[in-house]
């Protein structure tokens, strides 16, 4: 019996809305995203390429913080 997973929105190119949303550029992401998943399909994905993509996401996803000042 196969799994059955719930609906959820996507973008135009099937890409979950998740995936993209706090991306400061969204095509490339979904661009990202889709060649990452046709490479795994195919079985061509290298653990180099898999780590090189993790450290790029892990990356983007965080935020810059300000210095502070001592007074």
């Amino acid at each position: 019996m196969a799994r059955k997973f719930k609906k959820v929105p996507k973008t135009k190119r099937g890409v979950p809305v998740k995936y993209v949303r706090g991306a400061k550029n969204k095509k490339a992401t979904e661009d990202e995203i889709k060649s990452t998943a046709k490479k795994y399909r195919e079985g061509t994905l290298t653990k180099a390429e898999m780590d090189a993509i993790s450290k790029k996401r892990a990356k983007s996803g965080k935020k810059k913080s300000k210095k502070r000042k001592k007074s």
